[in-house]
């Protein structure tokens, strides 16, 4: 009984102290940290340099930039063909041992044109594969990810405990969802004396295997309740229960998923650890590549109060998509079209946008029938409502930079990246008050919130920003606002530096 009280609302979790990040020439030396945690190895399934599936693959390529002023970071990524492919130079600097039914592997290093070293874990009967990083070319997701994941797993902790034959060490591991948070309980069982951060970036995504795999795995009797999630064993939880810290990419998406509705089934666990004082949450930030007055992909640039610029960049949208000329409120929609981020919902308010003489544009791709409801409704309003499916960089940026609002009623966001991209652009974001929408999304003043992730709740909010629509100098205030919201990795990184400090003296 007092657990399910503990976890029936969320619990509160105070944001971190950002560290200052020194700035000087190379990165040699780390600057304005303790001597405890000078050297971080981040741990992925994907990087945007070689491989992206989704948005860790732009964490990972640029947090360890973000933090290399004040500490050594390198990253550690398993031997895709892509990567391989743009790693070239790539030599072999250590091996890892195998464990019970997981391979022996060597590791191989190469230093990208910025001075970031990757490392590389070599096995090509695990890695060396057509397909994304997690399913194959049918969308199947591999048959051996539990063994693929297990062992990129261990050779992190491997690497952790000097046992790879590295002439560098970490201090701490950062870890990065389930297909890499057995590292943290491989770790703590090994009795490593090196601190793990675990980064849940979406809870959704656990990581579950039979249990017939856990001695393959090489998972100790006596520890395997601590993965055992209805039946079956969770990478994810068993990184959340061994982890030193843990935190999510947004404050707000931190403490939803310490109650019932947001939490998974794994509530109770991250409740208790929050109330221990060991989950956070940080914001993502987003590439500084993306600015309207320089980007190479508009039809013009623009800066904030030049809004000539946008309406050049709606007017290309518009002819992209085959909509009639308009001077009426033109919404977007640039997302994965699946159940999460609720195009249904967008569907549904549609008629009422194009009743008011507004525009719809969609791009995205995902699931069947979520695209084949964005393209009925292209066709029952021709002219009015457009729809790209599938993903074009260019194409994203232009509806950014000429749309006047960007719909995302997701029924849960972790801590998207679009509404920020959509703010750097002047484009006012109109989102479901969930996740990292709320934090970073101020109503009323860099674009709207509506809480409920239903068709009425979007829909009045719809109605509001027609109201400011119709208001040029409140409009414009609230693009200026949007596009003077600090976005960038900066910040992100000093509070990153905050954590691992803290992840460190959690573990001294």
């Amino acid at each position: 009984m007092a657990r399910a009280a503990q976890s029936a609302s969320p619990v509160a979790i105070s944001p971190l102290t950002p560290v200052p990040i020194g700035t000087r020439r190379g990165h040699s030396q780390p600057l304005d940290l303790p001597e405890l945690v000078q050297r971080v190895l981040f741990v992925a399934t994907e990087m945007a340099d070689f491989i992206k599936a989704g948005g860790l693959g732009d964490v990972a390529a640029a947090l360890p930039r973000a933090v290399r002023g004040a500490c050594d970071s390198r990253v550690l990524l398993p031997g895709y063909p892509e990567v391989l492919q743009r790693l070239p130079q790539l030599r072999p600097v250590g091996r890892v041992s195998a464990r019970a039914g997981l391979p022996a592997c060597t590791i191989g290093m190469a230093v990208q044109a910025d001075g970031l070293p990757i490392y590389v874990l070599l096995s090509p009967g695990l890695y060396e594969r057509e397909g994304s990083p997690y399913v194959d070319g049918q969308g199947q997701e591999w048959k051996d990810n539990a063994v693929r994941f297990a062992t990129l797993s261990h050779a992190a902790a491997e690497i952790a405990a000097g046992r790879a034959g590295l002439d560098w060490a970490p201090q701490l591991l950062h870890l990065n969802d389930w297909p890499v948070a057995m590292a943290a309980a491989y770790v703590r069982w090994d009795r490593t004396a090196v601190p793990t951060l675990l980064t849940i970036h979406n809870l959704a995504y656990q990581g579950l295997f039979p249990y017939a795999l856990a001695p393959v795995l090489g998972v100790p009797a006596e520890h395997l309740d601590e993965l055992h999630f209805h039946g079956q064993m969770s990478f994810l939880q068993g990184g959340i229960t061994n982890a030193t810290r843990l935190n999510t990419v947004s404050l707000c998406y931190a403490q939803q998923i310490t109650a019932p509705d947001d939490g998974c089934g794994l509530h109770d666990l991250l409740a208790r650890r929050a109330a221990g004082g060991h989950l956070s949450g940080i914001v993502n930030g987003i590439d500084a590549s993306w600015d309207p007055r320089r980007d190479i992909h508009l039809k013009a640039h623009f800066g904030i109060g030049e809004w000539t610029g946008r309406a050049t960049n709606a007017h290309a949208v518009r002819k992209a998509f085959g909509l009639a000329p308009s001077t009426g409120p033109l919404f977007a929609v640039v997302s994965r079209l699946v159940h999460q981020k609720g195009l249904d919902i967008t569907c549904d308010v549609a008629p009422q946008i194009v009743a008011a003489g507004g525009q719809l544009v969609v791009i995205g791709g995902g699931e069947p029938q979520v695209e084949a409801q964005v393209q009925a409704l292209a066709r029952r309003y021709p002219g009015r409502v457009g729809a790209f499916i599938g993903f074009e960089e260019a194409l994203a940026r232009q509806m950014f930079a000429g749309a006047d609002f960007l719909l995302m009623p997701s029924r849960f966001e972790p801590c998207g990246l679009s509404q920020m991209y959509a703010q750097r652009f002047g484009c006012l974001p109109i989102a479901h008050a969930t996740g990292g929408l709320v934090d970073t999304v101020e109503d009323g003043v860099t674009g709207f919130l509506f809480h409920g992730a239903n068709a009425d709740g979007l829909r009045r909010c719809v109605e509001r920003a027609m109201r400011t629509f119709r208001l040029p100098g409140l409009l414009q205030a609230m693009r200026r606002a949007a596009m003077l919201r600090p976005g960038g990795w900066d910040a992100a990184g000093r509070a990153y530096l905050a954590l691992y400090q803290q992840t460190c003296q959690v573990a001294a």
